[in-house]
């Protein structure tokens, strides 16, 4: 192969050789942006996850405080309705009382001579308003009143057993069926105070209730948006470790092609330092054969053939 083919084919490989270098620059370039893309994105999601991570927790301490909150209406409900069977217990037993000694009066009535009741021109009887006070009492303890009415009611049962009382005292004959009236009114009141504490105790109860609920209810709604807010977080950090392990990759390819570019730039100095080399060698040949011939040279051509060992 001559000369001029051998420099020809070295100057077709020196341009391979830098149109493959070219083309790995270029695609090192686009691998170098993608992984600038997806380092950025993956620090966008890293910062939405944290956002999320902090809205859920923030969320469920909500939670918690409402739970905590409700918690103790809970408790209060629960010893509210204990108070109100135990108030339920002793208006009962008071009622019980209430109802032997009526029996016990009336017994005692009905053993002693009756006595002509004095009445004013349409005032009832005694029998008359004690059922009517039956009935109002059976009306307020059995009957959720509002509170207008009720006071209605307690101020018409009052005003009854007042002139039941009044009837009674005119009537009465003897120790025994005083006394026993006498129980009868307390048994009464006690009844009367029991029975409001079951309606108070019950009242504040429900309350309580209904103070549990809406805070269970709101309780509910959070955690709802905290689970929410847990599945974005979840959503985000995958998508995030996702770009992170694309970056990763595309770091590594970019890594792979600065060892393939410097590979090709050793090999191409290679190259120029071997034709330079070759070049000098073919040079100080001719050179020598010059002088062998017994030209004249000058002080570059002595140099030439120094540096290429001729001399």
């Amino acid at each position: 192969m001559s000369s001029v083919e051998i420099m020809e084919e070295f100057v077709e490989e020196q341009q391979q050789s830098s149109e493959d270098l070219e083309t790995l620059e270029q695609k090192r370039s686009i691998m170098n942006n993608d992984a600038e893309k997806h380092r950025r994105l993956r620090d966008d999601l890293n910062k939405q996850t944290k956002e999320w991570v902090l809205k859920r927790d923030t969320l469920n301490t909500e939670v918690r405080t409402l739970v905590d909150e409700a918690s103790k209406h809970r408790e209060n409900r629960d010893q509210l309705n204990v108070k109100v069977r135990e108030s339920k217990d002793l208006r009962d037993e008071w009622n019980k009382k209430v109802s032997d000694l009526n029996d016990k009066v009336a017994a005692l009535k009905k053993d002693r001579e009756p006595v002509p009741e004095k009445k004013a021109d349409n005032e009832p009887p005694i029998k008359q308003l004690k059922k009517q006070l039956r009935e109002l009492e059976f009306t307020h303890q059995t009957t959720n009143l509002k509170k207008d009415k009720e006071n209605e009611i307690v101020k018409q049962i009052s005003l009854l057993a007042r002139q039941i009382e009044e009837k009674e005292k005119a009537s009465e004959q003897g120790g025994e069926i005083k006394e026993i009236i006498h129980q009868l009114r307390e048994a009464k009141t006690q009844a009367e105070v029991h029975h409001k504490a079951v309606a108070e105790y019950a009242r504040a109860a429900q309350q309580a209730h209904d103070d549990m609920i809406a805070l269970y209810e709101k309780a509910d709604k959070l955690r709802k948006e905290a689970d929410a807010a847990q599945e974005k977080f979840v959503e985000c950090k995958t998508q995030a470790d996702d770009e992170h392990r694309k970056h990763i990759e595309q770091i590594e390819s970019v890594h792979k092609m600065d060892k393939d570019v410097t590979s090709i730039k050793s090999k191409k100095a290679k190259d120029r330092k071997k034709r330079v080399d070759n070049e000098s060698k073919k040079e100080a040949e001719e050179i020598f054969e010059r002088f062998k011939a017994g030209e004249k040279l000058s002080t570059d051509d002595l140099m030439s053939l120094q540096k290429s060992g001729y001399l």
